[in-house]
């Protein structure tokens, strides 16, 4: 079972879930702190429209999850299932590292 952080960033992202010194690694590109996360998830809602579908989940360690999405949608290729690892420190994101 998935932490409520992680749920919660999964179906409605916010940068409060983000600790302040939080990392995100997307697309081989890495945006660290709040005011490039922040740009970040007001890039990445607009860029495509696409939906989603949690797959699968698993806990790599006491802090680190892995949660397993299918997207469908109108990016390059269409489909494709994407790992989010998430580390969380008092309930908030440190690390996310989404990929293939």
């Amino acid at each position: 079972m998935l932490p409520n952080t992680i749920t919660t960033y999964l179906t409605t992202p916010s940068i409060d879930l983000f600790a302040e010194h939080a990392e995100v690694t997307d697309e081989g590109k890495t945006h660290r702190g709040r005011a490039e996360i922040r740009a970040w998830l007001d890039r990445s809602a607009s860029e495509y429209t696409y939906t989603t579908e949690l797959v699968d989940t698993r806990q790599l360690d006491a802090n680190t999850w892995v949660a397993v999405n299918h997207l469908e949608g109108n990016f390059p290729g269409g489909t494709v299932d994407l790992n989010f690892t998430f580390t969380l420190d008092n309930n908030q994101i440190t690390h996310l590292v989404i990929a293939p």
